[in-house]
């Protein structure tokens, strides 16, 4: 059987099977005239050197599998010296998994020292589980479905209603002047080293109310460019633990608290109850000159609804 057969049936390229041979792992016959004379019992040691190899072996540590097979047993690992090989592996994997662990407690520590730094929240002690990194989404987070719950929003005009904003002062939601004002709607925000509401990520729409922020805070100025004359974030949690947040993510904007959820009963707001606490679902506002112009819900991913909602002002620009 020709070099390139074997490569073929094996899996694997000419030249490694070159490489093989070269380590002595596979050592085929001479025919009359010189060439390499490869049989089955060649293309399954290749083979077997393949799969090994898959499994993360090195090539020059299969030679225990690889005797196993020439002393006629039926399975590569039938022999001492084979488990002895993948007790070997496993061992260097787990050195490798303790490094890399060692490296992510590092990186952690790292994070919850810069995410509280100039905060007045306290981080987590030591002692307690590695934070949830709640700048980043899951992959499989549920979609929030369509409920039609903000069709009768546009056109309806905000209440004469007070909210406590972050920064100390009072907004009155019916005075905020003429123009576009962007107010994006929130459940709730993590903080690191408090735990979320139980089975927060397979709720539609919950998780990533950091990553929100983080987004209109990145785009704020693009959003002003296009027409926004303010921006608010608004969630049912006091004004102290908004304002922690504010400092943390270092927003350029204010968060507006809404403990008794007001602006839900006044609008017809939708809610959801988690973990106990009733509370805000995901929207956004453009209110125009007091009125409601336009309504994002549901809101998806959370990660990129800035740049949605700056997309929709440069496409609705006022003349």
């Amino acid at each position: 059987m020709r070099i390139g057969e074997v490569a073929r049936r094996a899996g694997v390229t000419t030249k490694a099977v070159r490489y093989y041979e070269s380590l002595g792992l596979i050592a085929p016959g001479r025919l009359a005239n010189g060439y390499r004379d490869y049989d089955e019992h060649d293309v399954r040691l290749t083979r077997e050197i393949r799969v090994l190899r898959g499994l993360g072996i090195p090539v020059e540590r299969t030679r225990p599998f690889l005797e196993c097979l020439t002393a006629g047993h039926r399975h590569a690992d039938d022999c001492p010296a084979s488990l002895a090989g993948y007790r070997d592996a496993i061992d260097e994997l787990t050195q490798r998994i303790e490094g890399l662990t060692a490296r992510r407690a590092v990186l952690i520590t790292h994070l919850r020292q810069a995410a509280h730094r100039g905060s007045q929240a306290a981080p987590a002690d030591r002692g307690e589980d590695p934070m949830t990194d709640y700048t980043s989404l899951p992959t499989d987070l549920p979609v929030p479905e369509d409920d039609h719950a903000t069709d009768h929003l546009p056109g309806t005009t905000l209440p004469h209603l007070e909210l406590s904003g972050t920064d100390g002062a009072m907004v009155r939601l019916d005075a905020l002047g003429a123009g576009r004002t962007v107010i994006y709607v929130y459940p709730l925000t993590g903080r690191p080293g408090v735990d979320l509401p139980e089975g927060w990520d397979s709720i539609p729409g919950a998780r990533g109310c950091t990553p929100e922020a983080c987004g209109f805070r990145d785009h704020h100025q693009d959003l002003l460019a296009a027409g926004a004359g303010r921006v608010f974030g608004l969630s049912s949690q006091e004004t102290d633990y908004q304002r922690e947040v504010v400092e943390r993510l270092h927003l350029p904007f204010q968060m507006l608290s809404d403990p008794h959820r007001s602006l839900a009963r006044e609008l017809g707001l939708p809610t959801f109850e988690a973990g106990g606490l009733m509370l805000y679902r995901r929207l956004t506002l453009v209110v125009r000159d007091g009125m409601v112009e336009h309504v994002f819900y549901p809101v998806f991913p959370p990660n990129e609804h800035a740049e949605q909602v700056l997309a929709w002002l440069r496409d609705h620009a006022l003349s």
